[in-house]
């Protein structure tokens, strides 16, 4: 596998596991991530398009998006 860039369709990925969010329902509010084959990153798809466009994202910028999630840097969003 090459390497991976944001926005590659999901199904190249090669052999990872999604995970949905125990938040997601049945209307479709469903967001997947998966860990990549090689340990570089963590994919993002919505798991209505499975193989859609995936954006990847190095521990570093997961981390740091999560800490601002549960900071509530981006509650005005909502």
């Amino acid at each position: 596998m090459g390497e991976i860039r944001n926005g590659v369709p999901a199904g190249v990925l090669g052999p990872v596991v999604w995970v949905k969010s125990s938040r997601s329902n049945a209307v479709g509010n469903c967001v997947e991530v998966a860990r990549l084959a090689d340990g570089s990153g963590v994919a993002v798809r919505n798991s209505r398009d499975p193989l859609g466009p995936a954006l990847v994202y190095t521990r570093d910028e997961l981390d740091a998006f999560l800490a601002g999630v549960k900071d509530g840097d981006f509650d005005h969003l909502l």
